[in-house]
């Protein structure tokens, strides 16, 4: 059973929020009316997850995001956003929150972003140990076109980039969701070249690791059969660096949004790249728009 507590000062909000989660079996709701009476409720029973609006008295999201990073780190956090709350809402993700849902798209999208993010918590940690006794590793890997091979692999690369002392319990998995988004993107938009739209209407089972009709079709067809997805990885103690290049025909990078574009949070299209932005410390893509960078420093690293 997964718990889940939701947090909305408008008794109204709550009820919908609820709703939405109570229809699934395997999730137990809890209920707060502010980030204080969050807070003061995982004292006694901590959740799996929280959902917190951001625009509350006494205590608002960001606040409560920050406060579990201190005393419940670990357990993550989804946002509910308002028009009007982006720039909070920015600073929420930078803080330690694991992703957002807009207000108009919580009937749409929440359950299966609870799904995505507990997907990513739930990487093994048995190796934590061993891993924090390895002081500098590289790889260089390519993958064929199968998405069920993504979360082994980033299971591995949460174990180092926490086991190592790059981030912390929260920003491990934040690294997680942004190395899952990057993935996605090499695969589906890049090397099978599935166009957005039909990305967007298959997004469950692509986040779920499950066959996709199209996806099968092209990974049989040339020249989709012979593209592979190349990852080259440095980690250290003092950042984990992550590259992850494709064989499809790339994008102009000139046509992303920018960084400060927060229309960019409720935009289908920008959502990928806002998430990447605002979990990993550097973000880049190289000029054919097939190959990005991604970049996550150590606590003692500026």
């Amino acid at each position: 059973m997964t718990t889940i507590l939701v947090v909305d000062d408008a008794a109204v909000d709550r009820r919908v929020v609820g709703g939405l989660l109570e229809r699934r079996a395997d999730f137990e709701v809890m209920y707060a009316e502010n980030g204080t009476n969050a807070l003061m409720q995982m004292e006694k029973t901590r959740p799996d997850l929280v959902v917190t609006d951001l625009n509350m008295p006494v205590k608002n999201g960001l606040e409560l995001v920050q406060a579990m990073r201190v005393h419940f780190a670990g357990v993550p956090v989804i946002l509910i956003t308002a028009q009007g709350s982006e720039t909070l809402a920015v600073q929420a993700l930078e803080e330690g929150a694991a992703s957002y849902v807009p207000k108009v798209q919580l009937a749409a999208k929440l359950v299966d972003s609870i799904d995505e993010v507990l997907a990513i918590v739930q990487a093994k940690r048995s190796h934590d140990r061993l891993v924090g006794s390895i002081d500098r590793t590289e790889f260089d890997l390519t993958l064929e076109n199968d998405a069920a091979l993504f979360d082994p692999l980033i299971d591995l690369f949460q174990e180092f980039v926490y086991g190592m002392g790059v981030c912390d319990d929260t920003d491990r998995f934040r690294v997680g969701m942004a190395l899952k988004e990057s993935l996605l993107n090499a695969l589906y938009r890049g090397n099978l070249e599935i166009p957005f739209e039909e990305t967007q209407d298959v997004r469950d089972e692509m986040l779920a690791g499950d066959k996709i009709a199209i996806a099968e079709q092209r990974r049989q067809q040339t020249p989709f059969s012979e593209r592979r997805i190349h990852l080259s990885i440095k980690i250290d103690s003092e950042e984990a660096r992550f590259v992850i290049g494709d064989d499809g025909p790339g994008f102009d990078p000139r046509n992303l949004p920018a960084p400060d574009d927060l229309s960019a949070l409720d935009a289908e299209g920008g959502r990928g790249i806002m998430l990447m932005r605002a979990f990993m410390d550097e973000v880049t893509y190289n000029q054919a728009g097939n190959e990005v960078t991604l970049v996550k420093r150590g606590p003692n690293r500026s």
